[in-house]
């Protein structure tokens, strides 16, 4: 970006007004709530890694929120980076500490996509889903498009409990010319009927204080705290045949009937052997051959 880019200024687009920081810290950073700041930032690499490297100095603490208007090196699963125009879009992180079992904290990405998903129905209207472990869709006409995605990471801090750092980016009015890559998309060419991020940045937060509440006062049960049936009712994968390429370029077929304690995937294959997925790509394939 060069000193002289339009996107420099955030009224080159009137259709992308800035975040409201003031308004938004009013409205979530309360002494009853989760959310302890909330920062916005005109632009930085990625949420994640500035947040991270706070709390690997022990300099942040459970409920910061970090927020940019653009990021140029946004982070995905698999070390994947992805960029997107200026006040686009919602970009943003934060800091959890969850007190419950180490090995439950493989739910907190399939919970922020639960928290995700019902806040951008409730308050976009648009018929959002979930594509195991981290994508979220948007269904329209007979399309499914990737509007965002979640990346939680665990940090080590100094002198206390390590934190989770959870990402969530969301394609907010993204038009048709700029989607990065084919099977993208955004709420407004979805035809959501509210795309005013101050308006979904509130409901995402609220949503995702209400479900992180929920699982940490169950210590973190998936069935307890309601977690795991709310992900499989909204989860696109389950219940479809799919590829799953897993690390060292392995692939398994197989029908994805279930999502187990730990959250990873469970597939069927062949002769009824059930095999659970922890990592790596999922693929939806289209009834056929390519999917027998």
């Amino acid at each position: 970006m060069t000193p002289n880019d339009p996107s420099d200024n955030p009224w080159s687009d009137l259709e992308r007004p800035p975040l409201n920081a003031a308004s938004l810290s009013r409205a979530l950073v309360r002494p009853e709530s989760l959310w302890t700041s909330l920062e916005v930032v005109d632009s930085t690499g990625s949420t994640n890694t500035d947040l991270a490297a706070r709390a690997a100095r022990g300099e942040a603490r459970e409920g910061q929120v970090l927020v940019a208007e653009r990021q140029t090196a946004g982070r995905g699963r698999l070390e994947r980076t992805w960029t997107a125009p200026a006040r686009s879009g919602l970009f943003l992180s934060a800091v959890l500490v969850p007190e419950v079992p180490a090995e439950r904290w493989s739910w907190l990405p399939l919970l922020a996509g639960v928290a995700t998903a019902s806040a951008l129905s409730r308050t976009a209207g648009a018929d959002v889903v979930l594509k195991w472990p981290n994508d979220v869709l948007v269904r329209f006409g007979d399309e499914e498009r990737k509007i965002g995605g979640i990346l939680s990471e665990r940090v080590e801090r100094p002198g206390g409990p390590a934190a989770v750092v959870l990402g969530i980016g969301l394609n907010v009015t993204l038009r048709e010319e700029e989607l990065p890559v084919p099977g993208a998309g955004s709420l407004a060419l979805a035809g959501a009927r509210v795309t005013d991020r101050d308006t979904l940045l509130r409901a995402v937060l609220r949503s995702l204080q209400e479900w992180y509440g929920r699982w940490r006062d169950a210590d973190g049960d998936p069935e307890a705290s309601g977690v795991r049936e709310a992900y499989t009712a909204g989860c696109a994968t389950l219940g479809r045949r799919v590829r799953a390429v897993l690390p060292g370029e392995r692939e398994l077929l197989g029908e994805a009937v279930a999502v187990d304690d730990g959250g990873r995937l469970v597939l069927a294959g062949g002769e009824g052997v059930q095999q659970p997925v922890g990592a790596g790509d999922i693929v939806h394939l289209r009834p056929g051959p390519e999917g027998a």
